[in-house]
């Protein structure tokens, strides 16, 4: 039997002197030799916040339950009942890897404040939004009687923590918090807040703070990964969290009297793009997406610089072992043949030009494999960079128009 022997000694010495098992100077052979040669053939260092065998382990993610992988095709045993079958078992995969039990707590829905503007009504609610949080949110609804098509709004990160729903939806009661939204406004939406051009456009809206934004924050940009450290501690995981209310954002929106639950759709803009397809994956609820600059394939993003290698924002995003399992566009996949919108800048720094032709690539195969291709589109705007600018807006909002506002 080969036996390995473990030594502490510096590589040189290691080279000269090969150690016997029991501290003893020992002859030269040519299995000692190998072993000293492979102890120090690989050392673990650690090359910008990435082990030096990072390529090694990407090489082993090869997204064994991904739709396009031909493995999966009908026919084979492993998805021999088709796509819906497939739909069900990585819907299911993602939801246990959550770390997040599902929750039927009851919404208990309370208005406590509602104003009129021109042509809707500006309205603060108190849902439980889980079993563990009572929270408070934005809602808009258009002037007349409804039902209406609505829009759940999901906020972005950008490491500004003192608004979240107020990024998308323009704060009616409180100046100081208008102030910080009118500069985010101006700075990423040609300021113009989505959620009220929604409104405007016929459509109830709902924005709600992920936890550490707005209402719920105080959270600090280094102290992310230690909020994300302890929900691991607790048995949890602030992105499944994150991703657990979100789905039951959509189907408080959904069950509202206003609301048509038939036409709800998801709409964000970078983490809360990310949001937007990932809530349509798990919910049934929603009937059409709108994700904006957040898009990628994992092995294509996981390059050095990366703003994801720091961190941070990351564990907001980041579901741990399911990169065993499928590629982001596997997942936001699950969502297929319902419509989708997918936008990304091709001057977004944090994407790389490969990742997103990557990621649309699988998504198309996916929607054509069901014969909804025309129900996905995809479009790099190259002139911009990681931004929601009015004339992005104005095509978005005009697609998802024509897939929730009935004909006339």
């Amino acid at each position: 039997m080969k036996r390995r022997v473990f030594v502490t000694l510096p590589a040189a010495a290691l080279a000269a002197t090969p150690i016997a098992a029991a501290g003893t100077p020992a002859p030269a052979t040519a299995a000692g030799n190998a072993a000293a040669k492979e102890a120090t053939a690989s050392p673990e260092i650690v090359a910008g916040n990435m082990p030096a065998f990072a390529g090694r382990l990407k090489d082993e993610l090869t997204f064994p339950l991904a739709w396009t992988d031909p493995r999966n095709r009908p026919g084979r045993d492993t998805w021999g009942r088709g796509f819906r079958a497939w739909k069900r078992q990585a819907r299911a995969k993602v939801e246990e890897l959550l770390w997040q039990p599902a929750d039927d707590t009851p919404f208990d829905v309370e208005i406590v404040d509602e104003q009129q503007a021109d042509g809707y009504r500006r309205r603060t609610l108190l849902f439980s939004v889980t079993r563990h949080s009572r929270v408070r949110a934005s809602m808009l609804v258009p002037d007349g009687p409804g039902p209406f098509p609505a829009a759940l709004l999901l906020h972005d990160h950008g490491a500004k923590f003192d608004i979240g729903k107020e990024k998308l939806v323009a704060p009616w009661s409180d100046p100081v918090r208008l102030a910080s939204a009118q500069a985010w406004s101006q700075r990423y939406f040609s300021g113009r807040f989505p959620g009220d051009e929604l409104a405007r456009r016929g459509y109830a809206v709902l924005a709600v703070d992920a936890l550490g934004w707005g209402d719920r924050g105080d959270l600090a940009y280094d102290g992310q990964q230690a909020l994300a450290s302890n929900f691991f501690n607790l048995g949890g995981s602030l992105a499944g969290l994150t991703a657990r209310e979100d789905v039951r954002a959509a189907a408080m929106l959904a069950g509202l009297p206003e609301v048509d639950r038939r036409r709800v759709a998801a709409v964000g803009f970078s983490m809360g793009g990310y949001r937007a397809w990932q809530v349509a994956a798990l919910s049934d609820a929603i009937a059409a997406t709108v994700s904006i600059c957040w898009m990628t394939g994992l092995k294509e993003m996981m390059v050095p610089g990366n703003n994801t290698l720091r961190g941070q924002s990351a564990f907001f995003m980041l579901h741990p072992g399911l990169p065993r399992f499928l590629d982001i566009p596997d997942v936001a996949s699950i969502a297929a043949p319902r419509p989708m919108l997918v936008f990304n800048g091709g001057a977004d720094t944090l994407f790389t030009a490969e990742g997103v032709r990557v990621a649309y690539t699988k998504m198309r195969a996916v929607w054509e494999s069901q014969r909804a291709g025309d129900h996905l589109v995809t479009r790099v705007w190259p002139e911009l960079g990681h931004a929601f600018p009015a004339e992005m807006q104005e095509a978005a909002f005009a697609w998802l128009d024509g897939h929730l506002t009935p004909t006339q």
